[in-house]
């Protein structure tokens, strides 16, 4: 089975974040333990580049506007990674209030990072890692480990 950076990104965030040793997460002993579960080191070092900028782009993120009403078209891009019962499940998300704009900006970004069509349970991985990672997103983190774990919520697209 071919593994791919969104298969490292999801090992990573269900085994290591909020560990010790995830304060590094390019130390030896993580890409050891990566390769040792047979993960490609690129595909390993593409994982590890996307957190870095992902923590980047979020020290840049706007402040949420309470007033945004805006629509959002998605580029041709986006239509060409996310199938569109992904990008149902984003606007989804989003008018039930648990994505912001800013939140939904930075998702699309990840995807577009990623380079590849993604299904809907790894999208899930995405918008998961993506709010735990935003500060004040706790309770929308919450929901969205509940619905990646538990699988309970239906949703219209």
């Amino acid at each position: 089975m071919k593994q791919t950076v969104v298969d490292v990104l999801m090992y990573l965030f269900e085994n290591f974040i909020g560990e010790e040793t995830f304060v590094s997460p390019e130390s030896d002993v993580v890409i050891d333990k990566l390769e040792q579960l047979g993960f490609p080191q690129h595909e390993i070092l593409k994982a590890f580049d996307w957190l870095e900028d992902l923590a980047i782009i979020q020290q840049d993120a706007p402040e949420e506007d309470d007033k945004d009403t805006s629509f959002r078209i998605f580029s041709d891009l986006e239509k060409d990674l996310l199938d569109p019962e992904c990008m149902g499940f984003l606007i989804f998300l989003e008018h039930s209030g648990i994505l912001t704009p800013i939140t939904r900006e930075l998702i699309l970004d990840r995807v577009i990072a990623l380079d590849t069509q993604l299904e809907i349970e790894q999208l899930k991985w995405i918008v998961m890692i993506v709010l735990y990672s935003h500060p004040g997103e706790e309770n929308a983190y919450a929901w969205m480990e509940s619905l990646v774990f538990d699988q309970i919520v239906d949703y219209m697209h």
